[in-house]
């Protein structure tokens, strides 16, 4: 089942959640202008569902027909390659928002948005969502700023593509990935390989040589940054 047939079974349906709904909307970053008023309005016409890892939300050629804003979970946004190659373009976390583009543009979705961590998403028709816009600016503008970020984001990655070793961009992502710690958990070869569009073997040459100029330190599925500077060097 996919978002739009959840939709339709799910209109009108208040979900019990004690409260979390209404203050996760209230300080989302679309709606936290709003008086109480519109945050009513905007709680009446949001539906509250779950989704499991795997699930698929949306894929290349559907129609768009909701915004979806992610509560709790992960969800990852991603292309595939004729040769099945998966490219990573967003991993989205609580408070991101996704599918307005298309749903405000050609109203075709061109990539696949799929659940990676058990996801709670607030789910908004594309009616709803052109009322909401037509009657509070705020929101508008919140949305203009919310999708320049994410062209931006984007624009970094294929400069990033064409510009950038496979080294290089390893290096860069590995230090958007690091926490405090130095450290990065979690993450297979494979994995590394599909936020990078690239094959698990090249991911595995360039680790080696990062390993082996003494910037990581690779475990089972973590990665240590043993030399941050000279990290930062291959990024460059």
């Amino acid at each position: 089942m996919n978002v739009q047939e959840k939709q339709s079974q799910s209109r009108g349906i208040r979900t019990s959640d004690g409260g979390e709904k209404s203050s996760f909307l209230a300080r989302h970053t679309l709606f936290h202008d709003l008086d109480e008023h519109g945050l009513q309005e905007v709680e009446r016409l949001s539906i509250l569902t779950t989704y499991s890892p795997g699930r698929i939300l949306y894929r290349p050629g559907e129609t768009a027909t909701a915004l979806l804003l992610l509560l709790s979970g992960e969800v990852h946004l991603y292309h595939l390659s004729t040769d099945g190659r998966k490219l990573i373009n967003a991993t989205l976390t609580a408070g991101a928002s996704f599918g307005e583009l298309p749903l405000l543009s050609t109203g075709i979705h061109t990539s696949f948005a799929e659940v990676v961590e058990d996801a709670r998403l607030c789910i908004f028709s594309k009616h709803d969502v052109e009322h909401l816009l037509l009657s509070y600016p705020s929101i508008t503008r919140n949305m203009l700023t919310t999708m320049c970020q994410r062209c931006s984001e984007l624009e970094t990655q294929l400069t990033n593509i064409a510009f950038k070793s496979t080294t290089a961009q390893l290096a860069t992502l590995l230090l958007q990935l690091s926490d405090s710690s130095n450290r990065i958990e979690g993450l297979s070869h494979e994995a590394l390989a599909e936020h990078l569009g690239v094959y698990r073997e090249t991911v595995s040459v360039a680790l080696r040589e990062l390993k082996e100029s003494g910037a990581l330190e690779l475990g089972r599925k973590h990665v240590i940054i043993q030399n941050k500077a000279l990290l930062e060097t291959f990024a460059l």
